[in-house]
């Protein structure tokens, strides 16, 4: 597909020109003119992005149906988006992984970090989920998953096609074998000194979370020796990371009986079994009862789902998390540690931090600031996008 043969997509006169020409890489629809034309444009077709003059900016996608219009995937007007485009950027986002993980376990594309807008990448091994949240990237599924095998060498590649994400671009929910054969258990990955297991088929999003693992190395160096409560613990990131550091105990709190099952095959496989629980239950509800009961831990860590997914539910997300603090610091030792995360990205670390810290003081406890963490170099932010900086991590000694 030659430029003089795109479809031509032109912006509003008030549109920010230079945010795009900076690096900014989405469109929203009010800064697009939606003609009868670009409407009947289906979703996903790479278009030529021109400003209100007619000057070409960029080569871009479209969906006319979502709220990010366009989606720039290369300011080279030359560019051809096929499947030598994409194995040359996977190429670029493995060659900084390889450089930094011994083993071949990490996100290897973070979507517009990498280059590739809506695109999610994890590896596990010769194993790789590929979640397409956008249409241009779902519509070249089949290109992605030959470039993983050629370029990373990995034999299996899902497609895990659900979320929230998927939904606003009006995908819908999908999960496909594109590659290779489905793994029939659980994936067992290394990391931080503990093994913990990834059911990339039926688990939540890709099956494990990558970002935390620095987090987790930070939790795990205050831990030798520590009764530790890991809240939301999902399949054990904390709590493992913690008993793999010399932790007395470690009880992982979370919501889902299969989670927890994941996580306490995680505390076997790692040779940690003796010395770990889980209790299954609301996470409010859970820290509520460990105060009647009068528990108390050396290091707590919360790490919630995003109370905030947007800026609408930011008011409400902020008081989630203070509530939190809230139930959560009385659980503390007096000296301990108490390790609050956020993944909303409509909450900035500013705010988190100060709705954290009233929730620290409405239980009666005051904290210093100890430590604060954000995603792991396989999670690359751009600069102009604030949203790829979406996880914090605050730790308090209370």
């Amino acid at each position: 597909m030659t430029l003089s043969s795109l479809p031509i997509v032109r912006l509003m006169p008030k549109a920010d020109v230079r945010a795009i020409r900076h690096g900014f890489p989405w469109v929203y629809s009010n800064e697009v003119v939606l003609d009868r034309r670009t409407k009947a444009l289906p979703a996903g077709t790479i278009v030529l992005l021109q400003d209100a003059e007619r000057r070409d900016l960029a080569v871009a996608t479209i969906n006319p149906a979502s709220k990010i219009a366009c989606r720039v995937l290369d300011l080279d007007l030359t560019a051809q988006i096929n499947a030598t485009w994409i194995a040359d950027r996977i190429s670029r986002a493995l060659a900084h992984r390889e450089g930094m993980f011994a083993e071949p376990y990490y996100r290897l594309i973070h979507a517009e970090a990498d280059g590739f807008p809506g695109v999610i990448v994890d590896r596990f091994g010769d194993v790789a989920v590929l979640q397409p949240n956008a249409a241009w990237a779902d519509a070249m599924a089949r290109s992605f998953a030959e470039a993983l095998r050629d370029i990373a060498g990995v034999t299996t590649v899902i497609l895990n096609g659900s979320g929230r994400a998927r939904g606003l671009e009006g995908l819908d929910d999908r999960t496909e074998i594109l590659l290779g054969t489905a793994p029939q258990a659980p994936i067992h990955v290394p990391m931080n000194g503990a093994t913990y297991m990834a059911d990339v088929m039926g688990g939540q999003k890709t099956g494990l979370f990558f970002d935390q693992r620095p987090n987790h190395a930070f939790a795990a160096s205050l831990a030798n020796g520590a009764e530790v409560l890991d809240v939301f613990s999902h399949v054990g990131g904390f709590g493992l990371a913690c008993l793999a550091s010399g932790a007395k105990s470690a009880l992982c709190v979370d919501g889902s009986e299969q989670a927890l099952s994941l996580a306490q095959k995680g505390a076997e496989a790692s040779g940690m079994a003796e010395r770990f629980a889980v209790r299954q239950g609301d996470a409010f509800e859970v820290l509520a009862a460990l105060a009647v009961e009068g528990a108390s831990f050396d290091v707590v860590i919360c790490d919630p789902p995003a109370f905030a997914p947007s800026k609408k539910a930011l008011d409400a997300g902020l008081r989630a998390y203070e509530r939190i603090a809230r139930l959560a610091a009385p659980l503390v030792r007096e000296g301990g540690y108490l390790g609050l995360c956020s993944c909303s990205h409509a909450a900035d670390l500013s705010k988190f931090r100060n709705a954290s810290a009233r929730g620290i003081g409405k239980a009666g406890r005051r904290g210093q600031i100890i430590y604060t963490g954000f995603a792991g170099p396989d999670h690359p932010q751009l600069p102009q996008l604030a949203e790829s900086g979406y996880l914090k991590s605050v730790f308090f000694r209370l």
